[in-house]
């Protein structure tokens, strides 16, 4: 590999751990899995046909072995059943009317131009703060279905929760993340 490829990986390193992280929640195997993934890149450097940009060429990468750690850590040791936390689930539906309508007072404000701020670099930054905010069960469950792109019935036999659990989670980790991204980011653009 040529020492441009060599400099390249040392400076989208910290990008790639900081995507190992969010995604596994230990930095022990985040580093490792960083560490796979520049040694499969350095090995396979042929192999990349620059029809994507070498960073996204990289995390394709590395959400491979994310994904390869999650199923090894699935079979050697499954998460308990989630408990509901009565203090969590009050707060939920303290946010809705009887009728599963969002109550007036609280009812998120709309969003000037979602598309534009994920181009933003600092965007990125608000929602891994959101995300680091999130129970560690429920983050994991999140980007398992929404960053990792697995399926309901993978994630229940990764974490040993049944499917309707499984949606909970999913639900309340979007509202968790719409309430902190409205506030630490989309409120701003607003004012």
């Amino acid at each position: 590999m040529e020492p441009d490829r060599h400099s390249e990986l040392n400076a989208l390193r910290p990008d790639l751990l900081r995507f190992a992280r969010l995604q596994l929640r230990d930095a022990g195997a985040a580093e490792d899995a960083v560490q796979e993934t520049l040694l499969a890149a350095l090995a396979g450097g042929k192999q990349f046909e620059q029809k994507s940009s070498y960073k996204t060429w990289l995390i394709s990468i590395l959400r491979n072995k994310i994904i390869d750690i999650i199923r090894s850590q699935g079979r050697e040791a499954p998460l308990s059943a989630l408990t509901d936390d009565p203090e969590e689930e009050a707060a939920i539906e303290a946010l809705f009317e009887a009728d599963g309508h969002w109550r007036k007072d609280v009812r998120p404000a709309r969003w000037a131009d979602p598309e534009a701020s994920l181009e933003q670099q600092q965007f990125w930054r608000v929602f891994e703060a959101c995300l680091d905010h999130l129970p560690e069960r429920t983050a994991r469950v999140f980007m398992m279905r929404e960053v990792l792109g697995l399926d309901t019935g993978e994630i229940c036999k990764e974490t040993g929760i049944s499917t309707s659990n499984c949606w909970v989670v999913l639900h309340r980790a979007r509202l968790a993340l719409r309430a902190c991204l409205q506030q630490g980011w989309f409120a701003g653009a607003e004012a």
